[in-house]
């Protein structure tokens, strides 16, 4: 199988080495049971590039040039500095002439934005960076986004979260390819779980409205997220009626006030069970939740992960 990676100018350095690094380390499983490497990685580029310039930048040479994408039979894209602005035409006709051709085309991180640009995501349910899942949407409105899935494989187009779901992405290919075994043997070399439960929900940060009409209502549910606080209370306090709170919110935020309040104590849950030992009970008390299985539900529902588990994955040893 050819793996043709995508290589261009201020790529992200190690985005552009993890297809090699795991579809390379699975050839090594292979020979080491005394069958063949199946995998020929191509890094394909125009002459010498140079990664981007944030993160130590060196020069590359690619051995091969983009030409050869279209000769791959699965094509990685990660992400680039610039990756807001769209590529050259010349790489949207070699993006679309390996899918014409039948090619798997996978994005790591940002490179979402360049399979967007090339029409390829278009009608398709995707993903990319928390960060960044906003700005995919607003600029391609005709792609379905979830933040929250850590890769979503959508038959020919596969896209993955941030820069280690670019490894998930790679073992998801080798586990389509060639079985759980080899995918199992590959990340138990690169010290990797095989498989990640949940999404990228644990990570999302949630971000504090800029528009100062609404700063002032967010802070105090904030502060007062351990009271029974309802749409009422909430519009009161606003000096609104509840319709216009619910309109304000959804037209400035994006979601409503007790949905808020309920990211606003999830993110308080999170914090605890990080940093103390505190027990189940305790920590659904001091978020604001009213019982270890309200707790225990929302927190399922939006993290992906019951407490407990994200307790022993996430909390400081």
């Amino acid at each position: 199988m050819i793996v043709g990676v995508f290589g261009c100018e201020q790529v992200l350095g190690f985005e552009l080495m993890i297809p090699g690094q795991v579809f390379g380390m699975a050839n090594l499983a292979l020979t080491e049971i005394a069958e063949p490497g199946r995998y020929d990685v191509r890094c394909c580029a125009a002459g010498t590039i140079t990664t981007t310039q944030e993160w130590g930048p060196i020069e590359i040479r690619a051995p091969f040039g983009l030409d050869e994408l279209a000769a791959a039979d699965v094509v990685i894209v990660p992400g680039k500095q610039d990756f807001l602005s769209p590529p050259d035409q010349y790489v949207i006709d070699i993006l679309r002439a390996a899918y014409d051709g039948g090619a798997r085309i996978g994005s790591i991180c940002v490179g979402a934005f360049t399979l967007a640009a090339a029409g390829l995501l278009d009608g398709r349910t995707v993903t990319t960076h928390w960060q960044w899942a906003d700005a995919l949407a607003r600029r391609y409105p005709e792609v379905e986004v979830d933040a929250g899935a850590m890769f979503i494989d959508d038959g020919q187009i596969l896209t993955s979260a941030g820069v280690a779901a670019g490894l998930d992405l790679c073992l998801h290919l080798i586990r389509q390819d060639a079985g759980a075994e080899l995918a199992d043997r590959t990340a138990r070399r690169l010290v990797l779980s095989s498989w990640r439960d949940g999404g990228q929900a644990p990570y999302i940060e949630t971000s504090r409205p800029e528009d100062d009409s609404l700063q002032a209502i967010v802070t105090w549910m904030e502060e007062n997220a351990l009271e029974p606080l309802d749409l009422d209370t909430i519009a009161r306090h606003a000096s609104m009626s509840v319709r216009s709170l619910n309109r304000h919110f959804r037209a400035r935020l994006g979601t409503t006030p007790l949905q808020l309040l309920l990211q606003t104590r999830i993110n308080l849950a999170r914090r605890l069970l990080e940093s103390t030992d505190l027990p189940m009970n305790r920590i659904a008390e001091q978020s604001g939740f009213a019982s270890h299985t309200s707790l225990r539900y929302h927190f399922v529902r939006s993290v992906g992960v019951a407490p407990h588990k994200y307790r022993t994955s996430y909390a400081r040893t």
